[in-house]
C-alpha cells in the first residue's frame, strides 16, 4: 500500500507546481533577479511563497514520491516466465488525474485552509478508489518515464489469458519475465 500511495502522490507533482506558482504573490514577479554583487548579502528573496510550508511540503512530497516509486520499480523481482502472444496498446484513464488539475484553477489555494483540507480529503478518497479498483498503475506520470500500459494475450504455465501489462519501453511478442501487482503484470525482457 505504501508503494501504491507513493505512485499515486507522485503523479500530482504537476499539481504541486501549479499550486506553488499560484502561491507566489504578484509583487515577487517584479523583483530583480538574484545575482552576485559586491554586497555581502544579496538583496533578493529565495523563497517567494506566501505559504512556504505548504508549497514546499507538497512539492517535496510529490518529488520524493516520484523518486522512491521509480527506485521501487527497479527493485521488483520477476519470478514468472510468460510468453507474450499478442499486444495491443491501451490508453491510460486520465480523467482521474485531470479533475484535480481543473480544481486547482477553480479557487483552491494554500491561503484557504478549509478548501485545502477538503482537497486533501478528495485526494485520499481518489487514492482509496484507485487502490481498491486495482487502477493505481494507470498513472499518466509513468508515461514520462517511458512506462506504457498494454493489453496482451499471454501464455503462462500452459494457460492463455488476456491481461494488462505495464512495461518500460515497448512490449513485443516473445518471452518475458513478469511480476503481478494487483490486476497488472509488470514485465521485462
Amino acid at each position: 500500500m505504501i508503494s501504491a500511495f507513493l505512485i499515486f502522490i507522485g503523479s500530482y507533482l504537476p499539481l504541486a507546481i501549479i499550486l506553488a506558482v499560484q502561491d507566489i504573490p504578484k509583487v515577487w514577479w517584479g523583483l530583480p533577479v538574484c545575482g552576485f554583487s559586491r554586497t555581502p548579502i544579496p538583496e533578493c528573496t529565495f523563497i517567494p511563497f506566501k505559504n512556504p510550508s505548504f508549497s514546499l511540503t507538497f512539492l517535496g512530497l510529490t518529488f520524493i514520491s516520484i523518486i522512491v516509486a521509480n527506485l521501487s520499480f527497479k527493485k521488483i523481482s520477476y519470478p514468472h516466465n510468460i510468453e507474450v502472444v499478442a499486444v495491443k496498446s491501451t490508453p491510460s484513464d486520465l480523467i482521474n488525474y485531470v479533475f484535480p488539475y481543473v480544481v486547482s484553477f477553480m479557487g483552491i489555494s494554500y491561503n484557504e485552509r478549509e478548501k485545502l483540507l477538503g482537497f486533501a480529503v478528495f485526494l485520499l478518497w481518489m487514492f482509496a478508489i484507485t487502490y481498491k479498483s486495482g487502477q493505481i498503475i494507470m498513472n499518466p506520470l509513468l508515461l514520462m518515464f517511458n512506462w506504457r500500459l498494454h493489453e496482451a494475450t499471454i501464455s503462462i504455465n500452459g494457460t492463455t489469458r488476456v491481461v494488462r501489462i505495464l512495461k518500460q519501453g515497448l512490449l513485443i511478442p516473445g518471452a518475458q519475465k513478469a511480476q503481478t501487482i494487483q490486476d497488472f503484470y509488470i514485465t521485462r525482457d
